[in-house]
């Protein structure tokens, strides 16, 4: 028996039992663990490691034995596993069927059963189809299981250990970004996905309240960073004063001049992904302040003439 039929065969059980397993009781239910009791614990551990790092809710707990001593038991919830009706109108399953077709998750199969079990139709040449595929992340599974469950997590991040309550996963800019409450910091923080030193580690679910004053929508790429907060001054010429307060929001617009320009406002903690934003608007954008951060500005684009 192979360790893919093994695995399938480990989380069929756990789903089956009306309590916690032992892991001896295991050992009896799942084919595959034939052996030494040492090789058997081996390949259990692993198989453990392996179903975690998918993102099934793999849970263990302390049970008594028939002996009166207490073991661990282990368990799959099938409230936790299992996907809750979301109870979509035709227009909606439409609407998520159309985006299936065009865009793909990198290192995720074959997404049509998904379809065929939310009540859709996944025949037809979805090959001719044109796709846009996103860069996937190992981390993807628990960050998106632990913002949904409101479980706090922990992780590696620039050689320091760090507890979010994780409110968003996002994509901006060809990166995953997770935002969320920094206990270190006492403040909102986001962290790139491809800079975490060491794996996310979810805890208890329920363990935060996502604050009303959360944004839903995702933060903007130059507020994604790890920084100490700092607020920018920019002068927007007229003729992108529009687009960049839409981009923004009209709550940032500190100024309105009488040519129809603005000054804006922005919370930066991303100096680098600010860089870029102000570089996109050529001359017609003019940072004003802090000193620093302008003086940043400058020699970047110094360096880049040099």
């Amino acid at each position: 028996m192979n360790r893919l039929e093994r695995l399938i065969n480990l989380v069929a059980a756990l789903l089956a039992a009306d309590r916690p397993l032992t892991r001896e009781e295991l050992f009896e239910r799942v084919p595959g663990y034939e052996g030494t009791t040492e090789s058997a614990r081996r390949a259990f551990e692993r198989d453990k490691e392996a179903l975690r790092a998918m993102g099934v809710p793999f849970t263990m707990e302390l049970i008594q034995t028939r002996s009166g001593d207490e073991a661990p038991g282990y368990r799959i919830r099938r409230e936790h596993y299992e996907l809750p009706d979301p109870d979509l109108e035709p227009d909606e399953l439409s609407a998520l069927h159309v985006a299936l077709a065009t865009v793909r998750l990198e290192g995720t199969g074959d997404d049509a059963s998904a379809i065929w079990k939310l009540g859709g139709d996944a025949t037809g040449d979805r090959e001719a189809t044109a796709r846009v595929e996103l860069p996937g992340s190992e981390h993807l599974a628990v960050l998106f299981e632990a913002a949904t469950a409101r479980a706090s997590v922990r992780f590696g991040y620039r050689g320091e250990q760090r507890e979010v309550d994780p409110y968003r996963v996002a994509f901006r800019s060809g990166r995953w970004y997770l935002s969320g409450h920094d206990h270190s910091r006492g403040a909102e923080r986001s962290f790139r996905l491809d800079r975490f030193d060491a794996p996310p580690v979810a805890g208890e679910a329920g363990a935060f309240q996502r604050p009303s004053t959360a944004p839903a929508a995702p933060a903007k790429p130059w507020e994604m960073g790890d920084e100490e907060p700092i607020e920018a001054l920019v002068l927007v010429d007229a003729d992108q004063a529009a687009w960049v307060e839409g981009e923004v929001g009209p709550a940032s617009v500190r100024e309105r001049g009488p040519d129809g320009s603005v000054v804006v406002a922005l919370t930066v903690t991303n100096r680098a992904a600010f860089r870029g934003f102000v570089v996109s608007l050529l001359e017609r954008a003019e940072v004003l302040g802090p000193p620093e951060l302008r003086a940043d500005v400058v020699a970047w684009l110094e360096a880049l003439a040099a």
